[in-house]
């Protein structure tokens, strides 16, 4: 199924302002100040935060159910750094946190599971080419 993004922007870099919706549902504005001086609105960079988050929260899901340890809950929050490198905005980092609850499995086996989840969820292989992707994985 494909998904839809829309987004345009008006003026110039630092006085312009833009919109965007993804999906039905969701939509938000963005400026130079929401992305490079944390200013009000969106930008990008949550929107990726986001769509990591919820595509490896579905992952790990996923592979503890088949693995015979269904989850009770799985919160994941993830951090993306935007930074400028050689002059260009570059995404440097993103780090994700997660938190199970699931019933039956150890520490160690929840990590594994999330490593795998890490490795294997559609947007962690679409953002291959940021220079580090950082996991934290705890149990409730």
């Amino acid at each position: 199924m494909p998904a839809k993004g829309v987004a345009e922007w008006k003026g110039d870099l630092k006085g312009g302002s833009g919109t965007f919706t993804a999906g039905d549902s969701i939509s938000g504005a963005y400026s130079f100040k929401s992305r490079f001086e944390d200013g009000p609105g969106a930008n990008p960079e949550q929107l990726i935060a986001a769509a990591h988050a919820a595509c490896f929260s579905m992952a790990l899901s996923a592979g503890l159910a088949d693995a015979g340890t269904p989850v009770e809950s799985v919160q994941t929050d993830a951090t993306v750094t935007l930074r400028f490198v050689d002059g260009a905005p570059t995404i440097t980092s993103i780090a994700l946190h997660t938190v199970g609850v699931v019933p039956g499995i150890d520490e160690a086996g929840f990590k594994a599971a999330a490593e795998g989840a890490k490795a294997g969820c559609p947007v962690s292989k679409a953002l291959a080419g940021v220079g580090e992707i950082t996991l934290e994985a705890t149990l409730a």
